[in-house]
């Protein structure tokens, strides 16, 4: 039994559906996510290189943003490509071990984004709260060992999943209503016993959501509370410029994942679920450098210099 569970299991076929609803929209929709996936290429690295080569940018909170960046890099390009595929061929299928291992590293790097996310609202509460001991808390040796941890937790937590998703089997040609291998679909089109696997994807999602989301409020609620205690509204307005860049992606990558939460399992949720899932797995990462550099003097001036250098060049 187990022999011919494995032997299904490695014959199957998956067809990512995507957007094939809409056949009129497939070369208007592939141009968007092109140029969409494109500005988050070029964000992200370009973030990236920009903390790299300017010294005031060595600092806790851009060494947190750079990971942040390659983060969505990674995950933005585990997804974009196949689905850019996807909506100008007719074969939109994917092997299970295809389907497999973008899971995986789907899964390690929003996990990994989920506790940065968390990790930079305690180094913000540092800096606002405890401005005098900031550089002794916020060692590099620290920094490192919670950049360190991320990667780990989005590894063990992706893990566990496939792993549990492996056990899993399938039969002959599956359709995945979905533009790339959620493990939920999986799940829906599983021939096997899934309780399990249904109950480690709760365990694990509902942990890491409800234990960040707790970290950055508590910070911020400390954060807050610091701010008022300031008589200074120039002291008001440092703290905002400071978090206020961090606050908004929070929101907004928290926010859809919530919203994701909260539709409705129904078939005419399903077009909901493809355009949130579709925010904050391609949209969001190219939001991300733009909502750290639009705020920050110092990002803004590296770049200028940066194409300065490239006119004087030509």
């Amino acid at each position: 039994m187990i022999l011919t569970d494995i032997n299904l299991t490695s014959e199957v076929t998956f067809a990512l559906l995507g957007f094939s609803d809409y056949p009129e929209l497939q070369v208007p929709l592939f141009l968007l996510f092109l140029a969409i996936y494109s500005f988050s290429v070029v964000g992200n690295i370009g973030m990236m290189i920009i903390i790299k080569i300017n010294p005031k940018l060595h600092t806790p909170m851009y060494f947190f943003l750079s990971h942040l960046s390659f983060a969505d890099f990674c995950y933005s390009s585990i997804i974009a490509p196949k689905m850019l595929v996807n909506l100008v061929v007719e074969d939109r299928t994917i092997s299970f071990l295809g389907c497999i291992m973008q899971f995986f590293f789907f899964c390690t790097f929003v996990v990994t984004e989920l506790i940065l996310f968390a990790v930079m609202a305690y180094d913000r509460f540092v800096a606002v709260c405890n401005p005098l001991l900031y550089t002794v808390v916020m060692s590099q040796r620290l920094c490192a060992l919670l950049v360190l941890g991320s990667y780990a937790w989005g590894v063990v937590c992706s893990l566990t999943l496939t792993c549990s998703a492996l056990n899993l089997y399938f039969r002959g040609f599956n359709t995945i209503n979905h533009f790339f291998c959620e493990l939920s679909s999986l799940i829906a089109l599983s021939c096997s016993d899934s309780h399990l696997t249904q109950l480690l994807l709760f365990i694990v999602a509902t942990f890491n959501e409800i234990s960040t989301l707790l970290i950055i409020l508590t910070s911020y609620l400390f954060i807050v509370v610091t701010a008022l205690k300031m008589h200074s509204s120039s002291g008001h307005r440092k703290v905002f410029s400071t978090c206020a860049s961090h606050m908004t992606a929070i929101t907004i990558f928290h926010g859809t994942i919530l919203f994701l939460y909260c539709v409705p399992n129904s078939k005419n949720s399903r077009h909901t679920v493809k355009v949130a899932s579709l925010f904050y797995t391609v949209v969001i990462p190219m939001l991300n450098p733009l909502i750290y550099s639009l705020r920050n003097k110092d990002v803004k001036d590296t770049v200028s210099k940066l194409m300065n250098v490239r006119k004087f060049s030509q």
